[in-house]
């Protein structure tokens, strides 16, 4: 039996809170599949509760914008009956894992603006998000802290970590501008208060950037040619993989439950 996909009323509170929790989700599942893989035992469970901190942070913006919403959606339909075009996540989060380095280097990409906006956010007009942004924050910084010593130890390494180190790298920081971007919906919340415009942050983020890949004897690259499309739907080939792997059982067996 076909399973219909959800409609969405994305007015830009709902559309806010869903692209947060989309990124959350994405990044989430791409290091759940690292689960019995990882190169150490260690490593594997440090990555597992990582993808679980996001799973949370997910849970709790999607509820928050069900409620917002006011329809008959929760966070499972969010999570489960959109179509591919209605995911809202950054690019940089849906890209493949690759080998170890690859995935590094997106978690510190990413983590390095997650730290950064949930402190800010924590100052957010919206109570509930400035919750959200409160307990995100402290899973952040480990998260920064966690990838930013990894970064260092692969560039630092042996000269095959460094290669891999530094093709990650140069293939992954196309997709970090989109993380500084907002549209129109987006800046009326910043002039409201309720968000945050992360333009202002982007100066911090390169600083903390530029800090771990010198010291990691790795370099940026010189381009800044950004790749956009994810915050309107338009991504690359890999979340229809992603997607159809993480909505299987709720398509197969609609409404199963444990």
């Amino acid at each position: 039996m076909a399973i219909a996909n959800i409609k969405v009323c994305e007015t830009p509170l709902v559309l806010y809170a869903l692209r947060r929790a989309d990124d959350a989700l994405i990044l989430g599942h791409r290091l759940s599949e690292w689960c019995g893989h990882a190169p150490a035992l260690e490593e594997d469970m440090a990555l597992a509760n990582m993808g679980l901190d996001l799973l949370g942070q997910a849970r709790e913006l999607y509820s928050y914008a069900a409620r917002v919403e006011g329809m008959d959606n929760d966070e499972d339909k969010f999570a489960y009956l959109r179509d591919v075009r209605q995911y809202r996540n950054l690019l940089l989060v849906e890209q493949p894992n690759g080998d170890f380095a690859r995935t590094m280097v997106r978690q510190f990409f990413y983590a390095a603006f997650a730290d950064l906006y949930w402190r800010a956010m924590m100052g957010s007009s919206d109570a509930t998000l400035a919750a959200i942004a409160a307990k995100s924050e402290k899973e952040s910084a480990y998260h920064l802290r966690h990838s930013s010593e990894w970064i260092v130890r692969l560039g630092d390494g042996t000269g095959e970590s460094n290669r891999r180190a530094q093709e990650a790298v140069d293939h992954l920081w196309a997709y970090t501008g989109e993380m500084f971007a907002v549209d129109d919906s987006e800046r009326d919340l910043i002039d409201a208060g309720v968000a945050i415009d992360p333009a202002a942050l982007q100066p911090r983020w390169l600083k903390t950037v530029t800090g771990v890949i010198n010291e990691a004897t790795l370099s940026l690259p010189a381009s800044n040619w950004m790749q956009q499309g994810g915050r309107c739907g338009a991504h690359s080939e890999h979340l229809g993989h992603l997607l159809s792997e993480l909505q299987s059982l709720q398509r197969t067996f609609p409404g199963a439950t444990w």
